[in-house]
């Protein structure tokens, strides 16, 4: 099992379970999915995304994904997938916080932004869209969810640096709502939804479905764009970069 499912009463908590840094790869990426569906199907009134300690997700996985980069056809399922579970997050017709105990670059912070909420770990932890430095451009729909959360005079910054922002910045600048001790973070995510989960049911949900419009509208698949996403993967500058943060990985 790549996610692991915990019952904390009418709340589900979905915790990525692919050592050692959840990298998001297809089968992780098409786990999560099913993960929401049947916690929705047992009644699930709200759902808590978790991760490593240390590390909530570090991302796709960029290994695999070079890999099979001369496959277009398994190439292209891997980023859907990925963008899937990403939409499947976007659209849960209950709140979801996510509970952030550690790294959240790249893919890691985009599963985050699709929270209502992102309960971050006190620390030298950081998240962030750090994609112009390992060699990608963020799609219209990913910069969306940044402007949407943090402004967009502020994503601005943060999207064409790449920029990683540790923990008490994040909270400063709105990226996350709330920062707690490394082993608090799903307490207190339990804590947000259930007070959620106190208000009239059914305006709440009717009322978050509004808000969230724009959320769903950025992920949507003209607001990716794949194709040109895939189009420039092959780009010098890109595939450069790419194979740099590999060889980082496995010297690391």
């Amino acid at each position: 099992m790549t996610i692991d499912t915990l019952v904390h009463d009418d709340i589900h908590e979905l915790r990525l379970a692919r050592p050692p840094v959840n990298a998001l790869d297809p089968t992780l990426c098409r786990a999560l999915p099913e993960a929401i569906a049947r916690s929705l199907a047992a009644g699930a009134a709200g759902l808590i995304l978790s991760g490593g300690p240390k590390v909530f997700s570090a991302g796709l996985d960029v290994p695999y994904l070079l890999s099979i980069q001369d496959d277009p056809g398994a190439l292209r399922a891997a980023w859907e997938a990925f963008f899937d579970a990403a939409r499947a997050l976007a659209a849960c017709p209950v709140p979801v916080a996510a509970a952030i105990a550690g790294h959240a670059p790249a893919g890691g912070c985009v599963l985050a932004l699709c929270c209502d909420l992102r309960i971050m770990a006190r620390g030298p932890f950081a998240i962030g869209l750090n994609e112009t430095q390992v060699g990608l451009a963020l799609p219209v729909g990913i910069l969306r969810l940044l402007q949407r959360t943090v402004g967009q005079r502020e994503a601005e910054r943060l999207a064409v640096a790449g920029a990683m922002v540790e923990a008490e910045r994040a909270l400063a600048i709105g990226l996350v709502d709330e920062l707690a001790g490394i082993d608090e973070v799903t307490t207190r995510a339990l804590a947000q939804l259930q007070a959620l989960g106190s208000l009239p049911r059914t305006p709440m949900l009717a009322t978050r479905a509004l808000a969230r419009a724009d959320l769903v509208e950025a992920l949507s698949p003209a607001a990716i764009d794949l194709d040109r996403m895939l189009d420039s993967w092959r780009n010098a500058d890109t595939q450069t970069a790419l194979h740099a943060l590999v060889a980082r990985l496995g010297k690391g």
